[in-house]
């Protein structure tokens, strides 16, 4: 039995119709680049979100390096973020001249660990970047990643920015949709508490387009100014450049696409919800929980689950089940093989083997498993099987 990774295919001959009647409007209204799709999609992403502004542009990419900038950080700041996550996350900093500070992740989240960044920021712990050591008065920011789809505790977030003053820039590139309970009851979505946050269109995230694209959220107006200028060449007015921005505007063909499929947004992640139960009881009828470490469930829906990201004991035993499931013809990726503080462009920055240690195991011994809304029981029993055969074998 193939059973992919992610399939794009099945979910789009569902609203196949609704899909190519949105491109041939926009097609036929002559009107394609940052039109009404592209301001009415900002306009209800951005409620849903539950921020005032949405801007569109080209990719998440973009999104991160325009929000960061237009936050302010630029030559020789110093910007926390997590070494477990996309490479994009923290390229962004460095393509502004930024210094970034890698931290561990929480074991169970695969988060950021929010404990290490205040003992950063209280000077409980010393973090030394080359021959430099890090003055925590000089931290300007901090850019947490709502990994897999499961959010940073968004209450301690916002401490964390009122005690500190640190400027927050969510990477909600896997969670849009995902919320967060606060002591009082009150529930926030992520994406929703930062200075700004950004969401990845790209073809494989919970609300993903034919293409690149993202949008950028942010409730400040003076930022969100700032983005609309930087997305289309620093211009405020067409041909008066204020600054040096980009061309990273969102395709109005994408912006159309993603109306249509942001109408099925929630019902897309009931589905995974229900996929992930439908995991978690599987691997407990093979007797498989005290062997593979699975990702949390939720009763408050605070896991979208955009990757389901099993762990196991040891890279050898990793392999050996990546192995079986690849040669069944199942589909299966390592999320993220090497830690960014020891990619080889971050060289510099003076990270070595063993500086973190919880993002060094995890990344040896994750493997993602088949996650789309349209992954059916059978096709779940088949993967879970093959894992506890695989299991057997060692």
């Amino acid at each position: 039995m193939k059973i992919p990774l992610f399939d794009l295919t099945r979910q789009y001959l569902k609203i196949k119709d609704e899909i190519l009647g949105a491109i041939d409007n926009v097609i036929s209204s002559g009107r394609v680049i940052l039109g009404e799709n592209v301001k009415n999609l900002e306009e209800e992403l951005a409620q849903f979100i539950g921020v005032r502004h949405g801007i569109g542009v080209a990719n998440g990419s973009d999104a991160l390096v325009i929000a960061l900038r237009a936050l302010g950080i630029s030559n020789d700041d110093y910007v926390i973020t997590t070494p477990y996550t996309f490479f994009a996350t923290a390229s962004c900093i460095v393509r502004l001249g930024g210094i970034p500070i890698f931290v561990d992740i929480d074991p169970n989240t695969y988060n950021i660990d929010l404990n290490v960044v205040e003992d950063l920021m209280d000077g409980k712990i010393k973090i030394k970047l080359g021959d430099v050591e890090v003055n925590p008065k000089k931290i300007k920011a901090i850019i947490p990643v709502h990994l897999f789809g499961q959010t940073v505790n968004l209450e301690r977030l916002e401490n964390i920015r009122k005690k500190y003053g640190l400027k927050i820039l969510e990477d909600a590139a896997q969670s849009v949709g995902s919320i967060w309970k606060y002591k009082n009851g009150e529930i926030k979505k992520s994406g929703s508490v930062g200075d700004a946050s950004i969401v990845s269109f790209f073809p494989t995230k919970n609300l993903g387009a034919y293409g690149d694209g993202g949008i950028i959220f942010t409730n400040d107006d003076t930022v969100a100014e700032q983005c609309r200028i930087l997305r289309v060449h620093g211009a405020k007015r067409k041909y008066f450049h204020e600054t040096v921005g980009y061309n990273s505007r969102l395709d109005e063909i994408q912006a159309a696409i993603l109306r249509v499929k942001f109408k099925y947004l929630n019902g897309y992640i009931e589905r995974r919800i229900e996929i992930a139960k439908r995991y978690v009881k599987l691997f407990k009828d093979e007797n498989l929980m005290e062997i593979v470490k699975l990702p949390n469930l939720f009763d408050d829906r605070r896991h979208v689950y955009h990757q389901f990201v099993v762990r196991f004991e040891s890279e050898k035993v990793r392999n050996h089940v990546k192995q079986k499931l690849e040669n069944k013809g199942i589909g299966c990726s390592i999320y993220y093989p090497l830690p960014l503080h020891l990619q080889k462009c971050f060289g510099n920055l003076g990270y070595e083997q063993g500086d973190l240690p919880i993002s060094e195991k995890v990344s040896k011994t994750t493997l993602a498993l088949p996650m789309f809304p349209e992954l059916e029981l059978e096709e779940q029993v088949e993967i879970v099987s093959t894992i506890s055969k695989s299991l057997k074998e060692i």
